[in-house]
């Protein structure tokens, strides 16, 4: 990427900025990673000085090289796959990279929104307890998980070699963690973690490896 790094705005445990992480890792491009704190003081993420970087105010954002942001992971990983092309996120075969693609999507459309902070608190203001908002989480998780199951395949990573199906898949699988799914009922996806966790690329990116995570 012309030798400059690129500004990461992130946040430790941000599944969407995890994603942006691999991507970055699994490409051998430096970045300078910068955090904004989406607890601290209200949220760093509603400052003027955030929101002018990024006027939808959540993470990740890219900074390029000319100054340039770019926002929502799916763009970001998109730019760093057409700007850095080796090595690729993506096999040459269209149909094995639309099943990238559409493992992506799932997760990334269908699944993650459904338990992004903001939709959690909106259903903490209607009057939703804390049992009804754990059971939302699960539902709409493990509904999710079960699809991705039954689309990958039987060895290696999603698709065999590691790709983008994977960069979206570890963050949502911490994320399934952190909420207390269980994952027993999912052993290719549980594959595909195991795998992960010892690949050098996931663990650089993995949350517990970021300057911003609280001691």
């Amino acid at each position: 990427m012309t030798g400059h790094a690129v500004d990461l705005f992130t946040y430790y445990r941000s599944t969407s900025s995890y994603r942006v992480r691999i991507a970055l890792a699994l490409k051998g491009l430096e970045f300078n990673s910068i955090p904004v704190n989406l607890i601290r003081d209200g949220g760093e993420h509603r400052k003027a000085a955030y929101l002018a970087i990024n006027p939808q105010g959540r993470v990740p954002a890219l900074r390029v090289d000319a100054g340039e942001v770019i926002i929502q992971s799916m763009a970001i990983i998109e730019y760093l796959e057409e700007r850095s092309p080796t090595p690729p996120l993506l096999p040459v075969d269209l149909l094995e990279r639309a099943r990238h693609r559409e493992v992506a999507a799932l997760i990334g459309c269908d699944i993650h929104p459904l338990h992004n902070a903001a939709v959690l608190n909106r259903l903490r203001g209607l009057g939703h307890g804390e049992g009804d908002v754990t059971a939302w989480i699960g539902h709409w998780i493990s509904e999710g998980l079960s699809a991705v199951e039954a689309l990958m395949g039987d060895e290696g990573f999603c698709f065999g070699a590691v790709g983008l199906a994977d960069v979206y898949l570890l963050p949502q699988l911490y994320a399934a963690r952190r909420f207390n799914i269980d994952l027993s009922a999912f052993p290719r996806i549980c594959r595909v973690e195991a795998l992960a966790l010892r690949h050098p690329a996931f663990q650089q990116a993995h949350p517990d490896a970021q300057a911003d995570k609280p001691e």
